[in-house]
């Protein structure tokens, strides 16, 4: 199967999508106080969780588990096959050697705008649902499933509606993905060359890259979950009018540490989904290579 044209056409897709569907089933509670925290609920990520689970269910930290599943199967599957792809088209330009940093940043830049583009409804999907609970009860989409909130996002606001945020969801991606995939790969090169190998190599390049993908994508995160969730005031008007109303606004009244509210819980939801991504796609990679797939 290894020699067949088809598999090895779509193997580096298929591969980002399994590894990023089992993350985010590891990952979402994570992801839901985060977006809790930066829509205003106050107090330590483990006391939100909790007035969650004792306000609304257990399961309540679940909510959006489809629409995740749904957005790697679109936008994880694009950034990750698409990385490998031009990474390794990259390489055979520069006849075998590894790609300088630079290069590296270009290609995870390139994966996760075009990466972005396919998951972006899906992403929009996510927020929703998640931020749902914190609406007043009249206000509630009360959506049942991804596609449910999919198919309610066009009745309300026509296809274009599925898109709403889709700049600062591509920045952000771009963003994020040049901090994971181009520091992954930078750092498994200097862990190798400085004699590091094995599980050590994969967990340790996994964690610089979680850090970085963190770092570099929050900003654009907290502008694009302002965007996303946004209703209309009472007189009909939007909050913002774009994302640089919204970024600029989020400056004016809080200054540049704005941006980097929930800084902790995003780290240690990005982090680990980083993380858990890149070492899946490893070992499932390692395993097909052993097998003969």
């Amino acid at each position: 199967m290894a020699d067949n044209t088809v598999w090895k056409a779509v193997k580096p897709f298929v591969n980002g999508g399994a590894s990023g569907m089992v993350a985010t089933c590891c990952i979402q509670p994570i992801d839901i106080v985060k977006v809790r925290i930066q829509l205003g609920s106050v107090g330590s990520p483990f006391g939100i969780a909790s007035n969650i689970i004792k306000n609304e269910g257990f399961f309540t930290l679940y909510r959006g588990l489809s629409a995740g599943l749904l957005r790697q199967a679109t936008y994880t599957t694009a950034r990750l096959g698409i990385f490998r792809v031009i990474t390794d088209k990259a390489k055979d330009m520069n006849k075998g050697q590894p790609l300088p940093l630079w290069q590296k940043a270009v290609c995870g830049l390139t994966a996760g705008g075009i990466g972005s583009l396919f998951g972006s409804p899906a992403d929009l999907a996510l927020i929703r649902m998640q931020a749902d609970g914190t609406l007043p009860a009249a206000q509630r989409r009360n959506y049942r499933n991804a596609f449910h909130s999919l198919s309610s996002i066009v009745k309300e606001d026509g296809i274009g509606g599925l898109f709403t945020g889709a700049g600062p969801t591509v920045v952000r991606a771009m963003a994020l993905n040049m901090g994971m995939l181009a520091s992954n790969d930078q750092a498994k090169e200097m862990l190798e060359a400085a004699g590091v190998d094995g599980a050590t190599k994969i967990f340790g390049a996994s964690a610089i890259a979680g850090f970085f993908a963190s770092a570099f994508s929050l900003p654009f995160d907290y502008v694009k979950t302002q965007i996303q969730k946004m209703k209309p005031k009472p007189d009909g008007t939007m909050p913002y009018s774009s994302s640089l109303d919204c970024a600029m606004k989020t400056f004016a009244e809080g200054g540049p540490l704005a941006f980097y509210k929930g800084f902790p819980t995003y780290y240690i939801r990005i982090a680990p989904h980083s993380m858990l991504t890149l070492i899946f796609l490893n070992y499932i990679t390692e395993w097909q290579n052993d097998n003969g797939f």
